[in-house]
């Protein structure tokens, strides 16, 4: 219940409007998926493990601190209880005094919560470097009978062996590590085949990214962003012809500043070698409020995923992986992903 499922959950009372009549609107890249329009999206369930927001309504939990992300909404209430989560190693030692968790407060049944609630997707959005706690959402979600919307960089869904678990169970699950909209990743991503595409040879390049949130704190615990450095890298390299010598790039997150709260400031470079082998390069910078960011692409994945569970389709889903996730089980161009998210949505196999 941090600042991604705050921006998450504002969103959805601030469509609701939105159906298939209306026009396009600023924010979101479908009004409708399947049928589905934003307000069809309802919080079953929810966790956390700070005592600032375990028992409240979500509509509270999601403006308590620490969240710190724009208000964009108001929230009515839900009628839906933050539950406890377990701690496991979601708390790391950068944020041990930021998050509050109360040792009387126990932990719930994940697995009986969610077969309760009726819930059919669970959206994990744990702090990056949480190996231990998200394997044991997925593994209370796959025992639960439900679909896994994996948006940090711990590698389920592209990792063969949890990917043959949801195939078995015929559960749908769309990972790993969530591109955002108009994030730093997507950027370069463009930027860099862009340079490809016009024969320009790229020799080096950086992607710097800070900002205040609770996620750039928990990343000054370089151990915990081992994973989040191989997603963003291999999200760029996967765009270029060949992959570039570790040497000569360097992505990922560089700082903290507490009172940027949640805008995130990314600092593009892309050196290289154009006609002639003269010199071109390019510089970026990226400004944004991170948490809406991830929130406009986890509308559309959630319902790729609420399709493919009424297709009865079980498995890491391709096309939306690779469309919505920094690192899917394979890679493809930008504008190929989306089209194949597009003959999705209208009942194509997946390629």
């Amino acid at each position: 219940m941090g600042n991604c499922a705050s921006s998450l959950i504002q969103g959805l009372e601030y469509y609701k409007g939105v159906d298939g009549n209306s026009p396009p609107v600023s924010g979101i890249m479908h009004n409708v998926i399947g049928g589905y329009r934003l307000s069809d999206i309802k919080v079953a369930a929810a966790f956390d493990v700070d005592r600032r927001k375990v028992g409240k309504d979500v509509s509270e939990a999601v403006f308590a601190e620490p969240n710190c992300t724009i208000r964009f909404s108001s929230v009515p209430k839900t009628g839906v209880e933050v539950l406890k989560g377990p701690v496991l190693d979601g708390i790391g030692e950068t944020t041990k005094d930021f998050f509050i968790a109360d040792p009387r407060q126990k932990p719930v049944s994940v697995r009986k919560a969610l077969e309760d609630s009726g819930a059919e997707i669970l959206v994990n959005y744990l702090p990056v470097g949480s190996e231990q706690a998200v394997r044991f959402y997925v593994q209370e979600a796959l025992d639960a009978g439900v679909a896994v919307v994996n948006c940090i960089p711990v590698f389920i869904a592209s990792d063969p062996a949890w990917g043959n678990k949801f195939k078995e169970r015929g559960i749908p699950i769309i990972g790993d590590d969530i591109k955002s909209q108009v994030g730093a990743t997507i950027t370069h991503r463009v930027l860099a085949k862009l340079f490809a595409d016009r024969g320009v040879k790229i020799e080096r390049m950086y992607q710097l990214n800070f900002g205040g949130n609770a996620d750039f704190l928990n990343m000054l615990e370089r151990s915990r962003v081992k994973s989040k450095k191989i997603s963003k890298t291999e999200a760029v390299q996967s765009n270029l012809p060949a992959p570039m010598p570790g040497d000569q790039i360097h992505i990922g997150p560089s700082d903290y500043v507490p009172f940027m709260k949640d805008k995130k400031v990314c600092y593009l470079r892309i050196e290289g070698k154009k006609f002639g082998d003269v010199p071109v390069t390019l510089e970026c910078r990226l400004d944004v409020e991170d948490s809406p960011n991830s929130a406009g692409i986890v509308v559309d994945a959630i319902r790729c995923a609420k399709i493919a569970l009424d297709r009865k389709t079980g498995g890491p889903l391709t096309s939306a992986s690779a469309y919505f996730m920094k690192h899917p089980a394979q890679q493809f161009p930008d504008d190929v992903c989306r089209e194949m998210v597009e003959e999705f949505i209208a009942g194509k196999r997946e390629r």
